[in-house]
């Protein structure tokens, strides 16, 4: 492939990256846009393309949060012996986590935000985030950790309402953030859908959280929120008549289904609610 071709298939991993390092998607599309003219200008042989994106990428992406906020003083050690087991390996167990992101985000130092997302959301190794942090392997993990804990720390105690997480999810969608729809979603959440909404261009069925976030980042547009059987839900309206229903099961604090289903007799049934309605 040529340099063209190689560029435009790593276009759409690199912007969700870049858009959920900065939580935003057009400012991520522009960095995406300058790491093509770093690329496209550079004479040095790359021998793994993907990877030199990626690092090239989030170092632009770094350089814009630190304009905006300065690093901390404090140095991550480079060395030493971690007597706990390291956070950056384990699960975080706030179930509000993903409700919360946006504004947990905003309260990390730049560091710790690229360090947690590129490890915690897109799954880079540390060698990797070193490279973007100029730290060594040790140091990068160390920052991931700290900022699992500080993510932990940071966001609200116990279980959002069912509607808090459908309506995070909506938001999410919308605005493309692709790291805040990968919280939203257990590992192993399905999207299925009824004969109806199927034959209206619904997918008939996606496994884990990649696949069905890839499918809504961007995607939720034109849904709204509505009540499905008295659930807090969404719809796809067209000319302000509900085509499809999405019907979320929500467990812990995230989406563990969601169901398309456009049968006539649920879609008539749907009720309009507020973006903050509790049930």
């Amino acid at each position: 492939m040529d340099l063209t071709e190689q560029f435009e298939a790593e276009r759409p991993r690199l912007v969700r990256i870049a858009a959920g390092v900065l939580d935003d998607r057009a400012e991520g599309e522009d960095m995406v846009q300058q790491a093509w003219l770093r690329f496209h200008g550079t004479d040095t042989v790359i021998e793994n393309v993907p990877a030199w994106l990626t690092v090239v990428t989030t170092r632009l992406c770094l350089d814009r949060l630190r304009s905006r906020v300065p690093e901390p003083t404090d140095i991550v050690p480079e060395s030493g012996a971690a007597a706990a087991p390291d956070p950056a390996e384990q699960l975080i167990q706030a179930t509000s986590v993903g409700v919360a992101l946006q504004v947990v985000l905003q309260r990390l130092s730049p560091s710790e935000r690229v360090a947690f997302i590129l490890h915690d959301t897109f799954g880079v190794d540390f060698r990797t985030i070193a490279t973007v942090l100029t730290v060594s392997p040790e140091a990068a993990r160390k920052l991931a950790s700290r900022a699992r804990s500080r993510v932990s720390t940071l966001a609200p105690d116990g279980t959002p309402a069912d509607w808090e997480v459908v309506d995070a999810f909506l938001s999410a969608s919308r605005g493309g953030s692709f790291a805040r729809l990968v919280h939203l979603l257990a590992p192993d959440v399905v999207v299925s859908a009824d004969t109806e909404a199927i034959a209206a261009g619904t997918p008939t069925r996606l496994e884990g959280r990649e696949a069905v976030a890839a499918m809504f980042d961007g995607a939720a547009t034109t849904a709204f929120p509505v009540f499905v059987d008295g659930r807090p839900g969404a719809a796809w309206f067209h000319r302000g008549e509900a085509r499809v229903a999405f019907d979320f099961t929500v467990t812990d604090g995230v989406v563990g289904a969601i169901t398309f289903r456009a049968r006539p007799e649920v879609l008539t049934s749907l009720v309009r609610r507020a973006a903050a309605e509790r049930t």
